[in-house]
């Protein structure tokens, strides 16, 4: 895996890899923060697994929404983040509170390299799931 940062202007930096450019913005003003990103990251990689396990367990996912909030350390330096509260929102016809809540728990526990990477960081998780009607 290869990635190449470049400063544009003032706290405008471009991100590139051999297909998809990616601006990031100190100032959150032309594009997301690094910070934001690890936010991104985490969910990304955290729904990419959810979706595979339930597909595994031959669940029906119609939709698959994550929330993410997190709050830094505000005293000193790095402010990395202490906590992540994620929540899921699911919509299925089949999937049932014991699908979602072992799906996450091997996503945050097991697959998730991203999540691997946060250990010191205290992630809590919440789910909904929605039947169509």
């Amino acid at each position: 895996m290869e990635a190449q940062i470049s400063w544009r202007t003032d706290m405008v930096f471009e991100g590139t890899n051999a297909t998809h450019p990616l601006v990031m913005d100190g100032n959150r003003k032309l594009g997301q923060s690094p910070m934001q990103l690890v936010l991104y990251a985490l969910g990304g990689c955290t729904s990419v697994d959810v979706v595979e396990i339930l597909k595994k367990r031959r669940k029906t996912i119609e939709k698959l929404d994550i929330r993410m909030t997190g709050q830094r350390r505000q005293e000193k330096y790095p402010r990395i983040f202490e906590n992540i509260h994620m929540h899921f929102d699911l919509t299925s016809p089949d999937a049932r509170d014991s699908d979602m809540e072992k799906a996450i728990a091997l996503s945050l526990g097991t697959y998730c390299s991203v999540a691997g990477m946060l250990t010191a960081v205290n992630i809590t998780t919440s789910f909904s799931i929605t039947v169509p009607s």
